[in-house]
């Protein structure tokens, strides 16, 4: 039986690295990339009871935003994004859109990943002006092919999302959207290409 030591890639730094050790480096990072939707739902949850001044918590706010796009017939994947597009909080309360769309990215097409990456800026049009701040930021981005994606994903889903009596879906019924969404990336510079037989395949 081979101990915990033996599954360890044995290089120092990477100019050492061998096929093997890569090999097993890979091996390693199946399950844990498998379980990446376990981890967003996680911390998901760290956002139950951080409310930041809104009548209603950051978790609920995510909830509501995802049962409306679900509500509205959108797919799995816009459904997704509307769940995390807020997961940034925590972390990165000065840029939570930024963090978001880097989790997305690899899973999404271009198009959701560019709401999620531009949501706050759009978003603002609704509160920046009460801050002193521009308002109209989201023209910068006047003509570009998602603008109107954008501005509508803020305007029918995520502004309005704030309302203490909503009935929106629990966490875990999005649990299987999230499995289906988060375990297989489309794009990643760690993830080699599909030959074009196999992708037509598909």
């Amino acid at each position: 039986m081979e101990s915990a030591q033996d599954d360890l890639a044995q290089f120092h730094a990477m100019t050492d690295g061998t096929y093997d050790d890569w090999q097993k480096i890979g091996k390693a990072m199946k399950p844990f990339a498998k379980a990446l939707p376990d981890r967003l739902i996680a911390h998901l949850k760290l956002l139950r009871g951080d409310y930041g001044g809104f009548p209603v918590d950051r978790l609920e706010h995510c909830l509501q935003t995802a049962t409306r796009a679900a509500e509205a017939g959108r797919d799995d994947e816009y459904v997704a994004c509307a769940l995390v597009h807020d997961i940034g909080d925590t972390l990165g309360p000065r840029n939570h859109a930024d963090l978001a769309a880097a989790i997305v990215q690899p899973f999404v097409s271009e198009q959701n990943h560019w709401i999620v990456a531009n949501h706050g800026i759009f978003q603002g049009y609704y509160f920046f002006h009460h801050l002193g701040l521009d308002r109209d930021l989201r023209e910068k981005h006047r003509g570009h092919p998602y603008f109107d994606a954008t501005e509508e994903f803020c305007r029918l889903y995520d502004q309005n999302s704030f309302d203490p009596g909503f009935k929106s879906m629990p966490l875990e019924e999005f649990e299987p959207l999230m499995r289906r969404i988060f375990e297989k990336p489309q794009r990643s510079i760690y993830v080699a290409p599909k030959p074009e037989a196999a992708r037509q395949a598909i």
